[in-house]
């Protein structure tokens, strides 16, 4: 039987944001080397995280289409493997010497790869098989004690489609030794999600051993005392950082070294909002949180002070002001800090904003904001009283130019008419890049929000 090198080429998938591009940050193979199905090859940043990418194929890479360091386009070659396969003009005959007709040529699997994301199954980064379709001429034989998947969600322990969009849950059960063909899926059209995955960790996790009752031990004679016994050394333990993680790090860091930031702040009595927020409310309707009331206020002070709504093109030294405003708020989600933005917040009324406010952020915590909101922020407002704080330090979120933090509300000694009283007082800071503007219209900014605040009917009777 005479052998023939069949080549695949891999077109760089869209890795689940609808992205258009990505940088090759590290291959994990070379030309000449040989790669297994599902085994990663390279490692790729995107604007949001940086991910793992496995091979559809299997046999030996014969090109790497892209540098390390270099973008790459959706659906361009990523890299071509090249797979041997019998080419005797039949199929083997049962019973013949090294034959077995449930043994499949290598790239068998990835075409199944590429049925399944043709029938909209989305980008499946691994388990590249499917259930066999009508008019296929031949079906993977299952594993013994295996059973065929009645459902187009494969039940644990069966050899069913595996479908996972997401690279992030594909790390997390490859890191744990999960294999997804045993994971039950819960997400839409039986996509595996992350909490399925953590779940098939905590059940495969050993239950803590039981330390035996010690039988007692027959008295001994006294001896000498030994010598007292060396220090521990200190124990460490080392969390790799995630691919959120380091893309995190990298806009950070690229934040803090590139902006000439400055930093204000002041006590800000929040009474008469708190106030107005409660005699808005009724049986029926809660009615805007203090939040969407800020938000309007941010968005009128940005009106009167466009330069902080802006973006600076070091390129041709130019301050480039935006129309819209997308107000971009800080959420603690599921991965991490992420900052979706109310797109269009210059356009809405304070109850509209309260609506879009709960909408994103509640998508943002459960990792369902979309690429748009995550990437459309021009200035960002930083909740951060959230979290029990009366203050902080932030860091603008790059290529922005300023963030406006506010802290917790709480009950303070103030000084009204001369007479000191509780009042409800917040810490609001504001930080700006000073290469955009200066102290006084950084101030000016920041009064204006502050005034409303503290003024909030006359401020949205002026709106």
């Amino acid at each position: 039987m005479s052998v023939t090198t069949v080549e695949q080429t891999f077109l760089l998938p869209d890795l689940g944001e609808g992205l258009t591009e990505a940088e090759i940050v590290r291959w994990f193979v070379t030309e000449g080397q040989e790669v297994a199905i599902d085994e990663t090859i390279v490692e790729v940043e995107t604007a949001k995280s940086i991910v793992e990418v496995p091979s559809p194929f299997a046999g030996i890479v014969v090109t790497l289409h892209a540098a390390e360091g270099e973008s790459l386009a959706v659906g361009r070659p990523l890299l071509t493997v090249g797979a041997t396969e019998g080419a005797t003009g039949g199929a083997p005959e049962r019973g013949a010497a090294g034959a077995d007709p449930a043994v499949e040529p290598a790239h068998a699997d990835a075409e199944r790869y590429r049925e399944e994301e043709r029938a909209g199954s989305g980008n499946v980064l691994i388990g590249y098989g499917t259930s066999a379709h009508a008019g296929a001429t031949r079906r993977r034989r299952p594993r013994a004690g295996a059973q065929q998947a009645r459902t187009p969600a494969a039940e644990p322990g069966t050899r069913g489609p595996v479908r996972v969009i997401s690279p992030l849950v594909r790390k997390i059960a490859r890191d744990h030794g999960i294999d997804l063909r045993g994971v039950a899926p819960t997400g839409y059209r039986g996509i595996i999600t992350k909490a399925d995955v953590e779940r098939a960790i905590t059940e495969t996790r050993p239950a803590a051993a039981v330390a035996p009752v010690a039988a007692p031990t027959p008295a001994v004679a006294p001896s000498a005392p030994s010598a007292p016994a060396a220090p521990a050394a200190p124990s460490e333990r080392r969390i790799p950082l995630s691919g959120f993680r380091k893309a995190v790090s990298t806009a950070l860091t690229r934040s803090r070294a590139e902006i000439p930031e400055a930093t204000v702040w002041v006590d800000v009595d929040a009474t008469a909002l708190w106030e107005l927020r409660e005699s808005a409310r009724t049986a029926d309707d809660p009615g805007p949180g203090l939040l969407a009331y800020i938000a309007r206020f941010v968005v009128a002070g940005l009106k009167a002070y466009p330069v902080l709504n802006s973006r600076l093109d070091v390129e041709r030294d130019e301050i480039v002001e935006l129309d819209a405003i997308n107000l971009g708020l800080a959420v603690q989600g599921e991965r991490g800090l992420v900052v979706p933005a109310v797109i269009g917040a210059d356009s809405m009324t304070t109850a509209g904003l309260d609506a879009a406010i709960r909408d994103v952020t509640a998508r943002a915590r459960s990792g369902r904001a979309t690429a748009e909101e995550l990437a459309a922020g021009t200035f960002t407002l930083n909740n951060y009283g959230g979290f029990r704080v009366d203050g902080s330090a932030a860091i603008i979120n790059h290529p922005q130019v300023a963030i406006l933090g506010l802290g917790r509300i709480i009950d303070r000694p103030w000084v009204v008419d001369g007479q000191i009283v509780p009042r409800k007082i917040t810490q609001m800071s504001f930080v700006f890049d000073h290469r955009v503007c200066d102290g006084g219209t950084a101030a000016g900014f920041m009064r204006s929000v502050a005034d409303a605040i503290e003024n909030p009917a006359s401020a949205i009777a002026r709106m």
